[in-house]
């Protein structure tokens, strides 16, 4: 039998969205306030959904702490507080919208988790606005 195993994690970080191949006038239309050009900030959301057989023997999907530590080491130290435009190289050649943003935490995390797990990432930037990825 499958089961789903979740945990949830918040970070902050700055961002601009900005393309610019566009003219100012363009990014203002498209972007509005978020094409600040000091930056703005968001307070996320992190969900992630581990999908997978529960071990016999351990009665877990995964260790619920392994789980924690990899959210930990290798999202929120890498992207709390961070300027994603300035500070983070995944972004360097990528608009920093919270849908390329779910997308590159969906494969940090692939890369560190059992192949037999299914992850969904649910990425919440505001209250009201979040992003589901899955494979």
């Amino acid at each position: 039998m499958k089961t789903t195993i979740c945990r949830e994690a918040h970070f902050n970080a700055s961002h601009r969205m900005h393309n610019p191949n566009w003219s100012d006038k363009k990014n203002t239309e498209v972007y509005g306030i978020c094409n600040n050009r000091n930056f703005h900030g968001h307070n996320y959301r992190l969900i992630v959904k581990l999908t997978g057989e529960v071990d016999p023997e351990s009665g877990f999907i995964i260790n619920l702490h392994d789980l924690s530590t990899i959210i930990k080491t290798e999202i929120e130290d890498r992207f709390d507080h961070k300027n994603l435009n300035l500070d983070c190289p995944e972004f360097e050649n990528k608009m920093v919208s919270t849908e390329n943003f779910a997308w590159i935490i969906y494969f940090i995390l692939k890369e560190k988790l059992s192949e037999k797990l299914k992850i969904k990432v649910i990425l919440y930037e505001t209250d009201r606005n979040f992003v589901e990825v899955e494979e």
